[in-house]
């Protein structure tokens, strides 16, 4: 049987106009105006500056490239660590999905997001949530399962200790130590939970489904097509952009610290520079020309420690953000 919860979680309220935060016009299928719990482990929507939100300006357009490309709804959609379930709602939105999975390592999360995903769902739009606690897509086996569309926007910043991650805020942005046995390089660029959802993803994905994954692009991209083919298979970039870099004092920090242990080098921009950069690239297409544009940004390159340094300044910091394409063979 799919598992149950029945806990109380602390948490906080906002409201999320969805035409001004999905960029779109008279949503179908979620409410125009969302009502979003966000409990404590998981962040605030950054309503006040959508070029910080991973929904708002990397994920939703690349959900509309998908669409177009496949040309059809997407019926079944599965986000692994959720949040608040806005990543969720902007599947049912754009997608047309009417069956659901969530999951997240925090029990208040999937909870609070699975709420939050029926609750501002129209009342017309039949839709089936399937939500799991626990490790990347295990929790969802009892629901025997798979979806055309698996979505990963994981974390790639390790703490020491699965104590640790407990124990933080916002825990979603750490990646406790593993113990797979995980290519050397995955691990030495932090991408140890990309390639494990790629891996499990096999056991999910419907037949000629596709796995998104969202990953912030500060190593280079040539990593993350080698992890799609490491994985099994046949790897493309869907879209290709950038967003602000989000709690700068903390992320670009935590990176300098994984850079001096002897992770990446990772990599930064000013917030000048990928503006102009992308300024009249639309998403579908930059993907399609992602590694030329990425060499073009070569010479504007931070490295960690200079980004930090750059950031103490004054100057606003950002970097690119791939969405990768993963097709089975």
């Amino acid at each position: 049987m799919p598992p149950s919860f029945d806990i109380v979680v602390p948490t906080s309220n906002v409201i999320v106009d969805t035409e001004s935060y999905l960029a779109l016009e008279n949503p179908a299928r979620i409410k125009k105006r969302l009502s979003i719990t966000v409990c404590d482990h998981c962040y605030q929507p950054e309503l006040d500056d959508l070029e910080s939100d991973w929904v708002a300006h990397v994920t939703a357009p690349a959900f509309k490239a998908y669409r177009r490309q496949r040309g059809e709804a997407v019926d079944s959609f599965c986000s692994i660590g959720t949040g608040s379930g806005l990543d969720v709602l902007a599947a049912v939105e754009i997608l047309g999905a009417t069956r659901v999975g969530l999951t997240d390592v925090h029990e208040d999360v999937v909870v609070t997001a699975a709420n939050n995903v029926a609750r501002n769902r129209k009342a017309r739009h039949p839709l089936t949530i399937e939500p799991g606690c626990g490790d990347l897509l295990a929790p969802l086996r009892p629901y025997g399962v798979r979806y055309a569309v698996i979505y990963e926007n994981l974390p790639n910043v390790p703490l020491s200790s699965a104590e640790e991650v407990a124990a933080d805020r916002k825990s979603s942005t750490y990646v406790p130590p593993r113990t797979e046995c995980l290519p050397a390089w995955v691990k030495q660029q932090m991408l140890d939970l990309h390639y494990l959802a790629l891996a499990q993803s096999r056991e999910f994905l419907l037949p000629g489904g596709a796995v998104l994954s969202c990953l912030g692009a500060r190593v280079p991209l040539h990593a993350f097509l080698s992890l799609g083919e490491l994985a099994g298979y046949a790897p493309s970039f869907l879209t290709y952009g950038w967003k602000v870099q989000g709690n700068p004092e903390e992320v670009i920090r935590d990176h300098v610290r994984s850079q001096e242990n002897g992770f990446g080098p990772f990599h930064f921009y000013r917030v000048e520079v990928l503006e102009k950069t992308f300024a009249d690239a639309e998403p579908a297409e930059s993907g399609k020309n992602a590694l030329e544009i990425e060499r073009t940004l070569l010479p504007q390159r931070l490295d960690a420690a200079d980004a930090y340094a750059a950031f103490k300044d004054g100057e606003r910091i950002g970097h690119t953000v791939a969405f990768l394409q993963s097709k089975l063979k």
